[in-house]
């Protein structure tokens, strides 16, 4: 897989919108933590802010593998990440270290962000197949 050639425009990881997502989430969810009590710093941030990283990380590291296949398992080791963010959350939600308005916020990204990974997934999977 060339990426500069089955990607108008991809030059990078940093070029494509999963991984910005991605980014913003991981951005997001930092802040968000930061309120959290002192207590859980290492327990529950810790965990949401490393599962977090995984999401973005996962993505960068399979655009460098340079193979259809490797980049989709990247992708979906990216997209667990995502769920188990999701997880955290429901365990910040449900110890009320977040509003349910909150947690519907990062929700909606989190399902949002996924069906743009599953997308990327398909779209990898048509361009293995043609190459």
């Amino acid at each position: 897989m060339d990426s500069s050639s089955n990607y108008k425009g991809v030059l990078s990881f940093e070029d494509l919108l999963i991984w910005q997502e991605a980014r913003q989430l991981r951005n997001d969810i930092y802040n968000l933590t930061r309120q959290f009590p002192v207590e859980e710093k290492y327990k529950l941030v810790d965990q949401v802010v490393r599962s977090s990283r995984s999401i973005s990380a996962n993505i960068a590291e399979g655009f460098g593998r340079y193979h259809y296949q490797e980049f989709i398992q990247f992708c979906r080791h990216s997209r667990g990440s995502l769920h188990e963010t999701k997880e955290h959350l429901i365990c910040a939600l449900d110890c009320a270290y977040i509003s349910k308005e909150s947690f519907d916020l990062f929700s909606a990204k989190i399902d949002s962000l996924n069906k743009k990974i599953n997308g990327f997934v398909k779209h990898l999977k048509t361009k293995k197949q043609s190459a």
